[in-house]
């Protein structure tokens, strides 16, 4: 005879109100028959309600891998087990997913065949590293289901003091702002650096996030130790007959105060026949102009990466936003894409050797300072390094221009006395 869920009051009041619940969920898969996998959720259930009544978790920790690797896997043993014997361990595999989410419906239906077989059937798409979670399994069906995951391509993400599993927005499949080829960037650097992820050796984690523009769809500016930000170094891309036909539909008012006015740097202005000037020294690439206008602006034509470090949530000093350190890359060729690999590896090189132990790059760039880490991996000093030189209010930049172009000089004379000297 089938084991019946529990009553659950208190979860019921979550599926009340406009917005999906996750309870609805947990109670269909469930309420499935009599599998393995609904008798493990209608434990989990009654756990749930359980935590709910008395406000405490009853989860801990504990150590659980497949053979050959060092993470990737999340245990979970419930601390009320004699209460709820079919979710005493409802462990979590972090499986990594193609580059730019793209999945096959074969794909998709092999895995919550596998995770239907082996596991709880509950699969989230996707966690905050961009794997695809596959949640509640006994410690019996980790290396089972891995296997299983392990035939039809799919390997084990990050977990620990390790590189997490990267994520990279669709990009260049469908998105028509794209700058470079993300997936292959994303592959590519998470190909050569494999070992770290599977085999947890870092100071704390490190995490990769790829987007093809500045809109930076997978978050990577304020969320990623490592963010490639596609962008453009030449003059936005601007259809005047387009921008005409948009004031024409909307009306000049309205193009004001939706896009004129809202360029944080005041680099647009409308003139009277309807045509749009663009300040393009001044354009910190927002793209809020572009998504009003996608039809009559465009990223420039010469494309590339801006790069920026040390992005992350709260730890030891607080929320950080990436820190440029290149604020110009181009990526096109092999060459381009092997430069970027080898950065890559010097930087998590440099991370491991430097951090302290749970200390993320950027708290590691703040305590040394930048200069000291630019130096380390031997980048020059950029101008562009310098966050917002034009909107503070504080800080005078009339001349600042003038200064870049002194600098840029200084830059030049300094290469063309390193090649007559063949010294660095």
């Amino acid at each position: 005879m089938a084991k019946k869920t529990p009553p659950t009051p208190l979860l019921d009041e979550l599926e009340g109100g406009p917005w999906p619940s996750f309870v609805e969920g947990l109670k269909r898969l469930a309420n499935d028959g009599d599998k393995p996998s609904a008798t493990m959720m209608k434990d989990l259930v009654g756990q749930l309600e359980h935590s709910y009544e008395n406000r405490m978790g009853y989860w801990k920790g504990g150590t659980v891998s497949v053979f050959g690797y060092g993470g990737g896997v999340i245990p979970r043993f419930s601390e009320v087990a004699e209460k709820f014997p079919e979710s005493s361990e409802f462990h979590t595999l972090r499986v990594q997913p193609p580059a730019g989410f793209h999945y096959s419906t074969r794909l998709l239906r092999d895995m919550c065949d596998i995770w239907e077989e082996h596991g709880s059937g509950l699969i989230a798409l996707h966690g905050q590293s961009g794997d695809i979670m596959f949640q509640g399994c006994t410690t019996e069906k980790v290396q089972t289901s891995f296997d299983a995951l392990n035939k039809i391509g799919l390997d084990m993400g990050g977990a620990g003091p390790a590189l997490r599993t990267a994520m990279s927005c669709v990009g260049h499949a469908r998105c028509e702002q794209s700058c470079y080829d993300e997936v292959r960037a994303h592959r590519g650097i998470i190909n050569g650096l494999l070992d770290e992820m599977h085999r947890p050796a870092l100071p704390y984690k490190f995490k990769f996030k790829f987007s093809g523009c500045p809109n930076d769809c997978v978050n990577a500016i304020h969320r990623a130790d490592f963010a490639v930000i596609g962008t453009w170094c030449d003059d936005m891309q601007v259809d005047q007959e387009r921008v005409k036909e948009h004031v024409a539909r909307v009306g000049r008012k309205q193009m004001i105060d939706t896009v004129i006015t809202n360029c944080p740097t005041r680099a647009l202005s409308l003139n009277d026949d309807d045509t749009l000037d663009v300040d393009n020294r001044s354009c910190v690439r927002c793209m809020h102009c572009i998504n009003v206008m996608p039809k009559a602006l465009s990223p420039g034509k010469d494309k590339g990466v801006t790069i920026l470090m040390g992005g992350k949530r709260s730890l030891k000093i607080g929320d950080l936003m990436g820190t440029v350190i290149i604020p110009f890359m181009r990526l096109k060729t092999d060459e381009d894409f092997e430069k970027l690999n080898e950065l890559t590896e010097e930087v998590v090189d440099f991370f491991a050797e430097n951090a302290l132990e749970h200390e993320r790059i950027g708290e590691t760039i703040d305590r040394i300072g930048l200069a000291n880490f630019l130096d380390a991996l031997e980048i020059d000093v950029d101008p562009n390094m310098v966050n917002h030189p034009r909107t503070s209010s504080y800080v005078r930049t009339d001349d600042w221009d003038e200064e870049a172009a002194k600098w840029f000089e200084h830059k030049k004379a300094r290469s063309r006395e390193t090649e007559k000297t063949g010294l660095r």
